[in-house]
């Protein structure tokens, strides 16, 4: 028997190897567009454009607007032109020199009017006779004092005759010695009489006893006790 020739090798001579059976050759590769089979493939439906939903606009909060409290009328407006309502002009009117001075409790215990923040007018039927009330803290002596300097300046009615300023203790104990100055400073220009602390003021009920100081006012103003009241 011959020997098998070798096969030449060269630049120009290769060995092919075995054929792989899973691959496929370019040729019998699918043409784009078409299936496995070579049936032309179902065209693909375009796909909507995938936008982003606009945010809902959320309502903006409604703030309030915070109501201030009425101011309190300036010294010498009255709250309502006019006369009071039932006041005489023999009756004591009860000037405030400023809220909360106490005049309220006064009036409950002697008679009389409560005139409010201003000087009343006894030509229009209002208390000739008049004492001003006033606490003894810093902003009360300092109201009675500008309520002085208006009667005083002619910047109050014709025909008023001030009986004197009360001044009602704004707290128990001794006055400190700044504020005994401005007391005295007070009494230099009107006739001060002073109200001690009555607990009973402070919670609406009636002092188990009357304060001797309490009958020296009764005088100055030509009343009687009618009873003890809430402070103002």
């Amino acid at each position: 028997m011959g020997t098998p020739s070798a096969m030449p090798s060269g630049p120009g001579s290769w060995v092919r190897g075995p054929k792989n059976p899973e691959r496929t050759p370019p040729d019998a590769r699918p043409a784009p567009g078409t299936g496995a089979a070579g049936r032309p493939a179902a065209p693909e439906a375009p796909s909507a454009p995938v936008t982003a939903a606009a945010p809902t606009p959320r309502p903006a909060p409604v703030r309030r607007a915070a109501q201030a409290p009425a101011p309190e009328p300036a010294w010498g407006r009255p709250k309502r032109p006019g006369a009071a309502r039932g006041t005489s002009r023999d009756e004591v009117g009860w000037v405030k020199a400023h809220g909360g001075s106490g005049a309220t409790s006064l009036v409950e215990v002697f008679g009389g009017v409560e005139v409010g923040a201003r000087w009343p007018d006894p030509a229009r039927g209002e208390p000739r006779r008049v004492v001003l009330v006033g606490r003894t803290s810093a902003r009360g002596l300092r109201s009675v004092s500008q309520a002085l300097g208006a009667l005083n300046d002619g910047h109050a009615p014709q025909g008023l005759e001030l009986l004197g300023v009360v001044l009602v203790a704004d707290a128990p104990g001794r006055l400190p010695l700044g504020l005994l100055r401005r007391v005295r400073v007070l009494r230099s220009v009107a006739r001060v009489h002073r109200v001690p602390w009555i607990p009973a003021w402070r919670t609406g009920g009636r002092p188990k006893s009357v304060p001797g100081r309490l009958a020296r006012l009764a005088e100055l103003v030509g009343a009687e006790h009618r009873g003890e009241g809430a402070a103002s």
